[in-house]
């Protein structure tokens, strides 16, 4: 299934995309796609639903966030190799954990609003897992089983902040509009292989991602199992995990987000998002 929220920000419905690409209201089936309906007894009662009966909404209608109550966005920094290499950095012997303020969650299409100063404001085409069940101290063999599915991200980065004024990464990363993640929820029995999805980024058209999560150095079974073992992660909790090499940061010269810019980014079978940049 292909599960979204679609509406007004703060204002979004529950939905899904039936097979022929038509988005459905799923107002008065559940309250959100959120909590419980990402467990693995949520999802299997929305599998029974006939889709057809469910009301079609209007075709251009805004998308937010494909999940709500996120109460952890945590990211994971370095974790390709070949992106690790282009920022002249070994690859770390564990994960780089930082986190991203769950007040940057936008939809996949809304606008980048550079922040206020901003000088060296970035892209990362990222894949995002989205957490279904409870999960703590749970084994990498198991820590699947906890995974409601996977979705595109964003990992926007002010540069500047993240690195050059001192202190941790969380004030490069969490600008609002920073972390759009969708258009939609893919649960995991639709992706064979997280280890084996393409992905890619443009800019006013320009490829400059063009990866793969071949090339990550630990996989979403060890991230899930690792994270468990320092917090307890909740449904609606989002995980990003890293981006291949193409980010601004790593080009000769730097190349970085102007008001005007639009980027696009996908991964395969997990849809594609579209942003335009404007000065916030």
């Amino acid at each position: 299934m292909k599960l979204l929220r679609h509406g007004a920000p703060g204002a979004e419905k529950p939905g899904l995309l039936d097979k022929d690409g038509k988005i459905r209201d799923l107002t008065g089936i559940v309250p959100d796609i959120a909590g419980a309906v990402l467990s693995d007894a949520g999802l299997s009662a929305l599998r029974g639903i006939d889709e057809e009966k469910l009301p079609e909404v209007t075709p251009g209608t805004r998308l937010g966030t494909c999940v709500a109550g996120t109460g952890k966005f945590i990211c994971i920094g370095l974790n390709y190799a070949d992106h690790a290499e282009e920022a002249g950095m070994d690859v770390p012997p564990e994960p780089i954990i930082f986190m991203k303020a769950t007040s940057a969650i936008c939809g996949p299409n809304d606008p980048t609003l550079l922040p206020r100063g901003s000088e060296k404001t970035d892209w990362e085409a990222e894949l995002a897992v989205v957490i279904g069940k409870s999960a703590k101290y749970v084994d990498d063999a198991d820590a699947i089983d906890h995974v409601a599915g996977y979705a595109v991200a964003n990992d926007i980065s002010e540069r500047s902040y993240q690195i050059e004024r001192s202190g941790q990464w969380t004030k490069g990363k969490s600008c609002d509009s920073f972390g759009p993640v969708g258009p939609w929820l893919v649960t995991r029995d639709e992706v064979a292989d997280p280890q084996d999805l393409n992905m890619w980024l443009t800019v006013n058209g320009e490829k400059l991602q063009d990866g793969s999560t071949r090339t990550m150095v630990y996989s979403v079974a060890y991230l899930v199992s690792y994270l468990s073992r320092f917090m307890t992660l909740h449904p609606g909790d989002i995980i990003s995990t890293g981006t291949p090499p193409g980010v601004g940061m790593g080009m000769k010269p730097p190349r970085y987000l102007k008001a005007g810019d639009v980027v696009e980014l996908g991964i395969e079978g997990l849809g594609s998002q579209r942003q335009e940049v404007v000065a916030d």
